[in-house]
Parts: structure tokens; sequence; C-alpha cells
């Protein structure tokens, strides 16, 4: 709400928010400030992080179905828009976008070895090729992403006018909170397994330091994956070296993969995004805490409806004030 998605002052203060939250991460770390993410509830996570899914899928619905609805409309004027908007479905993108959700689910169940979201975008661009060919690219009306720039991004700068600092402070520590818990979350998952300690502090260290660099080389605010994680460690990975040579491919793969972009269909990453929403949805342990546990389920739901009915920073807020006053 800040700036117009995708101008200059927008792309500045991305920078400056990532700024910003390397520099509260950080200084967190040098505080030995990590003890504070243990009275955090697990389930403000997965109430935001449900709301956030939520909230992608609802931003994708246009791309999904071919229609217009006005850009960055908020979740209930996106269900209002899209109920409007139903007589205009352009069903040949939406053919699109459903054939790269359902062989993405495909891939997923029945060939886990090759990579579910890749098998699903070539699948729907070839698919839209088909169309294009049999219909006519002028009646299926099917746009694509466009060409991207081959290269590594720019050197970049924060914007550290105070008005903008002002601007994104609120956003930036609620990505802090987010972000932190979240990696500490994960790192306590795979150290089950693992049998390893965890040093939440050098984790915050980490954070903030990989957030501070990255403002200046065009980076946006980063966290743990647990997608990443889970698969680095089921491959055998035992040191961060795992990471650095995961960085190095995957600066070769932009830079061998970056044209054939010109031919996604924007219909196809729709049906990617609403693959990688649900993924984020854990709904183990949302029935789990729904069961269980009243206040538990209070704090879930209290944060996943102000995901999707208030500010998304406000949200972890509330989830994070609640599940304080109740503990």
């Amino acid at each position: 709400p800040l700036a117009e998605p995708g101008s200059a002052e927008y792309l500045s203060m991305v920078l400056t928010l990532t700024f910003l939250v390397g520099l509260f991460q950080l200084a967190m770390g040098i505080a030995r400030m990590g003890a504070l993410v243990n009275f955090i509830s697990h389930t403000v996570v997965i109430g935001f992080t449900a709301g956030a899914a939520f909230l992608i899928m609802a931003s994708q619905i246009k791309n999904f179905f071919g229609i217009e609805i006005e850009r960055g409309a908020s979740f209930s004027e996106v269900l209002a828009g899209f109920v409007v908007e139903i007589p205009h479905i352009n069903w040949y993108v939406t053919a699109v976008a459903l054939v790269t959700l359902l062989s993405g689910i495909a891939f997923r169940r029945f060939v886990p070895k090759i990579p579910y979201l890749i098998g699903a975008m070539v699948t729907g661009s070839l698919f839209a090729m088909l169309l294009e060919f049999v219909f006519g690219s002028a009646h299926t009306d099917i746009e694509t992403v466009g060409s991207l720039p081959v290269g590594l991004p720019p050197l970049s700068l924060p914007d550290f006018s105070l008005q903008t600092i002002q601007a994104t402070i609120p956003s930036a520590l609620a990505v802090m909170i987010l972000a932190l818990t979240e990696a500490v979350s994960i790192a306590r998952a795979i150290a089950v397994k693992s049998e390893q300690r965890i040093d939440a502090n050098q984790e915050f260290t980490g954070q903030g330091l990989s957030n501070l660099v990255g403002s200046f080389f065009s980076g946006y605010a980063a966290s743990g994956s647990f997608n990443r994680s889970g698969l680095n460690y089921a491959s055998g990975a035992k040191t961060p070296l795992a990471a650095v040579f995961s960085a190095l491919f995957l600066v070769a793969i932009v830079l061998a993969v970056a044209p054939l972009a010109e031919y996604l269909p924007i219909a196809a990453m729709a049906g990617v995004l609403f693959l990688v929403a649900y993924a984020l949805i854990d709904f183990e342990h949302i029935f789990s805490i729904l069961k269980t546990s009243r206040q538990e389920s209070a704090v879930l739901l209290t944060t996943l409806l102000s995901a999707l009915f208030a500010e998304l920073e406000f949200a972890i807020f509330i989830g994070v004030i609640l599940s304080l006053m109740l503990y």
C-alpha cells in the first residue's frame, strides 16, 4: 500500500525494508536475544503462513481465470470482484492454469524424482502452445511473462530517507519476527533428526548479515525454507557449504533459463503459485490445534483472520501479543 508495485519507489522501499530487517536481526543476534523466540507460539506462524497462502491465491485469481481485478485489492474485494467477473472468464486461460495445477499434483504424487513445480510449468506452457496452434493466439488471448533480463542482479542502494524508514519500520518488524520464528522452528525440526544443537543467536546473526548484504545486491528480505532445508538434509548435506553450492548452481541455471521465460504463460505461473500456496498451509497441525486446545485455536484463528481481513503485519503482531498474554 505504500507505493505502486513495480515502480522505482516500490523497489527502493523493498531494499530499505530488507536493510532494516537485516539490521534488526543482527542487533538481536549481537544482543543474545535468541531465547525470545521460545516465547512466540508456533501456532502464530502456522496461522500467519496459512493467511499468507490464501492471500497468494487471491492475488492470482485474476491470472488464473483471465479476468480483470484491481491490483492491490483486499481479500474481500478480490472475492467480490471474482463473483462480478465470472461471466467474463477466459476459459483458455483457465484451462492452462488448471492443466498446470493438475500436472503439478500428478508429478508430485507419481513422479517424485522430477521437481513438480518445473514439471507443471513446462506442461502448462506446452498446453498453451497447443491451444494457440489450434485456435490462434488472437482468439485464446493467453499472455506470457515475456523475456527476462539475462544476467546477475545489479548493485543497489536502499532509500535511507527518514520518510521511507518511518514508513517501512512496522513491516520490517513484522517480517523480522516471522523470519526468525520460522527459521528457528525449521532448525528445531531438522535438529530433532540430526541431533545437532541449535544456536538461535547464531541464526539471528547469520540472517541479519545476509539481509544487510542482500539489500545492496537487489535482494529482498529472505529467511529459511522448510522445503530447501528438508531436501538438503534428506540429500545428505552436512555443512553450510551445501547452501553455497546451491547458490552457485542457481546462478548458472538462471543465466541459462532466463530467455525461456518469454514462452511461459502467466496462467501457468498462477497455477504454480496455487500449488506453492497450498503447500504453505499446514493442515495437519491446524486440525490438531483445533481439536486439542481452545486457547491455541483462538490464537490460530485470530492470526489467520487478521492476515486475511486486516494489514498483514498487524496479523503477526496480534498473534504474538495474544499468544504471550495466554502464556
